[in-house]
């Protein structure tokens, strides 16, 4: 199994335990970790190597996103990027009480491929077409992501979860 972590975070694989399979032949990411483990998924099945489930936990989902949101979360970001990752860090676990998680540096680089990434429904039915499981998990209270959205797009091509009273971490607590 290879979990790909999200946005500035390391070592979160733990929030998600509850959900994810147990195989070698599993890939899964959280968040911006989900748009790298759909790369990973899309290369191996390229390649002819096997994926047998394609697990996307709140995958970052800013398609539905106006150009001025982007540029404003770049502009903030480089500005002050201590007080826009403590800022995130904390929406991350609204409406809750935020927890310890390690974090690593991030790159505007970073911030800007999560949120220009376009998910891609063509590259999503290669891929379910493989023979692999498309899993893909939302909060209903995320305040990091659009989770109505993202579930209304995922549904054509996965099983969705839609976890009504889940943060962009799904804890309900």
């Amino acid at each position: 199994m290879k979990f790909f972590s999200g946005f500035s975070l390391k070592n979160e694989k733990h929030l998600f335990e509850r959900y994810i399979k147990k195989s070698e032949y599993n890939i899964c990411g959280f968040s911006y970790g989900a748009i790298t483990a759909f790369k990973s998924a899309l290369e191996m099945i390229n390649e002819g190597k096997r994926v047998d489930t394609l697990q996307l936990f709140s995958p970052a989902f800013f398609q539905n996103r106006d150009e001025k949101f982007r540029r404003l979360q770049l502009m903030s970001y480089k500005k002050n990027k201590s007080a826009y990752m403590e800022q995130f860090i904390s929406s991350c676990f609204l409406p809750y009480n935020k927890k310890k998680i390690e974090q690593k540096e991030t790159t505007a680089q970073e911030l800007h491929e999560l949120l220009y990434h376009e998910w891609s429904l063509d590259d999503l039915k290669k891929i379910e077409d493989s023979g692999a499981d498309i899993e893909v998990y939302l909060g209903g209270e995320d305040k990091i992501i659009d989770a109505k959205s993202a579930k209304e797009f995922f549904l054509n091509i996965a099983t969705t979860t839609y976890i009504k009273n889940a943060n962009h971490f799904l804890q309900i607590n």
